[in-house]
Formats: C-alpha cells, sequence, structure tokens
C-alpha cells in the first residue's frame, strides 16, 4: 500500500490538494469559492470549474510545500472521481492523470461519498469499523452502514433536497447570502427554536430515507404569510424554527437506524455535520443510547482532500495507461432499499 499520497479534491465549489502519511495528515490546503459564487447567490458549476482551473497547480504545489516533500516523493495519486459537478470533477481527475502518468504512479478514483465517511480513520484517534455514520452535505444526505474501511452500505438517503441544499436556500429565502448554512446557524441562535411550527418530513414513515423539499416549502409560505416586514421582525425565530426542524429529522433517522442495527458508534461526515446544534443533538442521543460518538474537527467536516486520501487507502487503483481512459461521474448509482 502506497503511504505517501497526494490527493485532489473538486466536486463542487471548494480546490482541494492534501498530502497524506498513512492516515498521517501532512497538508490540508483548501481554496474556498464562496466569495466568487455568492453574486448569484449558489455554485455557479461553470464558474466553478474555470476557477479549479486556476487554483489547482498553485494550490498541489502549496500543499507539498507545507507537508515538506517534493512531487518526486509521491507515491500515488488520489482525486475524487464523483458524485459532484461534472466539470468541476473533471478539472480533479484531469489533473490527477497529468501528475501520475509521466511518472507512472497509479492513480486511485474515490466516491466522494466515502471520503466524507473516511474522514474518521484519520489521526487523531481513527474510529475503526463497525459504526453508523450520518453524512449530511449540500449535495447529499444519507445515513451508512460501515462495517469495512473499504466502503459501506446505504441504509437510507434524502429522497429529495440535501440537509445543506435546505439549509441554503433557506438562508437565501431569509435575506442571509451564501454560503447560507453558517449565517443561519448564527442567526438561529438569536431565536426561539419553538416560535412557528416546521413540519418534520416523513417522522412516521418507517424507512431510514430524509426528505427536505416540504419543509423548505413551508417556510416559504411562513414568510408570504407574515410579508416583507413580518419577515425582518421574526427572521431570528424563523431560521431558529427552520433549523430546528432539520435538526429533529436527521436525528429521527438517526435514532431509528439506532434501533434497527446493533451499533457501538456513531460518526458524522459532511458540511452539516459541523453544525453547532446538530452535533450537541447527535451527543446527547449517543448518551441516551450508550454508544460512542466521534466527531472529526469541523475542518474535516467540509469538503477537503484529506477524506479523499483517507479512503484512497483502501480502495482499488489503477495502473498505467489503464486510468488514462478513466472518467468522473456525476451523480452515485447506489439507492436506499
Amino acid at each position: 500500500m502506497a503511504r505517501l499520497i497526494l490527493a485532489i479534491e473538486t466536486s463542487c465549489d471548494d480546490t482541494c490538494a492534501a498530502i497524506l502519511d498513512g492516515r498521517r495528515i501532512l497538508s490540508n490546503l483548501i481554496s474556498s469559492q464562496a466569495a466568487a459564487h455568492a453574486h448569484f447567490g449558489g455554485v455557479v458549476p461553470e464558474v466553478a470549474s474555470r476557477h479549479h482551473l486556476e487554483l489547482m497547480a498553485p494550490l498541489m504545489q502549496a500543499a507539498l510545500d507545507e507537508a515538506g516533500v517534493s512531487l518526486s516523493d509521491i507515491e500515488a495519486v488520489a482525486v475524487t472521481a464523483g458524485p459532484g459537478l461534472i466539470g468541476a470533477l473533471l478539472v480533479g481527475v484531469s489533473t490527477a492523470k497529468a501528475i501520475a502518468a509521466p511518472r507512472r504512479l497509479p492513480l486511485i478514483p474515490v466516491d466522494h461519498l466515502q471520503g466524507h465517511v473516511a474522514a474518521n480513520f484519520l489521526e487523531p484517534e481513527p474510529l475503526q469499523p463497525p459504526f453508523l455514520c450520518l453524512v449530511a452535505s449540500g449535495g447529499h444526505t444519507l445515513l451508512a452502514g460501515v462495517t469495512d474501511h473499504a466502503g459501506h452500505e446505504l441504509l437510507g438517503q434524502t429522497l429529495d433536497d440535501a440537509a445543506g441544499e435546505a439549509f441554503d436556500k433557506s438562508a437565501r429565502l431569509l435575506g442571509l447570502g451564501y454560503p447560507g448554512g453558517p449565517a443561519l446557524e448564527k442567526l438561529a441562535a438569536e431565536g426561539n427554536p419553538d416560535a412557528f411550527e416546521m413540519p418534520v418530513a416523513m417522522a412516521r414513515d418507517p424507512s431510514l430515507n430524509f426528505s427536505f423539499s416540504g419543509l423548505k416549502t413551508a417556510l416559504v409560505y411562513r414568510c408570504r404569510e407574515l410579508g416583507d416586514a413580518g419577515v425582518a421582525e421574526h427572521r431570528a425565530d424563523l431560521a431558529a424554527s427552520f433549523q430546528a426542524a432539520v435538526v429533529g429529522q436527521l436525528i429521527a433517522k438517526l435514532k431509528r437506524a439506532l434501533k434497527k442495527g446493533d451499533w457501538e458508534a456513531v460518526a458524522l461526515g459532511g458540511g452539516v455535520a459541523a453544525n453547532g446544534p446538530l452535533r450537541d443533538a447527535v451527543a446527547r442521543l449517543c448518551e441516551e443510547q450508550g454508544v460512542r460518538l466521534k466527531l472529526v474537527p469541523r475542518e474535516l467536516c467540509t469538503d477537503n482532500a484529506a477524506m479523499i486520501g483517507s479512503a484512497a487507502r483502501f480502495a482499488p487503483a489503477l495502473e498505467y495507461p489503464a486510468y488514462l481512459a478513466y472518467d468522473a461521474f456525476a451523480t452515485g448509482q447506489r439507492r436506499a432499499a
């Protein structure tokens, strides 16, 4: 198994590069494009792809410099192959090929969602399977049953919008700009989560799937009822009530998953896993259920290349020249039963 890995992540709007020595992170750099997309109120795929092209080479060099190694020291190249924005992914995959091919290094394509799970394998205190992992981000929300390092079983997923997408769109509706999740969390801290009744979708559904589109619609109708003046007056309460409903659904499904399976530990992944109220709620649930909780640092919750390098340690590598024909994929193939 190659130890010194250069990892690349470009699935959405963050350009990321990392150097890993086994499960130890030597460098993990993220160049955010948030300012470039703020004017549009969300990520514009073509803009993201162009920025990845501009940022990738200097960011990789900065990651090598911070790690104190050179490109000649690298033993394998790992890259996010999907799911994500196809144009953005192609920048990363093409870059990885260009780095690996001249030295005939192995190339390791990584599933982005497995990357979020694999963030829990990194130092300090790497979590060993089996465990239950809630992955919640801007593009994905799912429950993963992790029984080994190489992959996971999809236990349930969102049937429509992801939790992070719901946060971003509700924040935009409340005039908070982009990225919306952190801004909504900050505003919600000033509000009353019981001020407005918000639906917790699929509460009685026996599956482990999620749904957030109805919750967004409920917020739209509530804002229409209040009018501009009412929204301005109750903005913090609306944010708090909306956040409580999202967290409530995530916790309800996580609790159901714990009851359905024999899990000794719970882990989180994805950008929404950085949300303070969610982390607190999961901690309370784990204490009540008597299971261990693994919370990775917030910088490993959002998209980053270290998690891709972590997953690559347990993923099959492609050898030269086979990977020259390899392509990225925009959407995942797995679905919950």
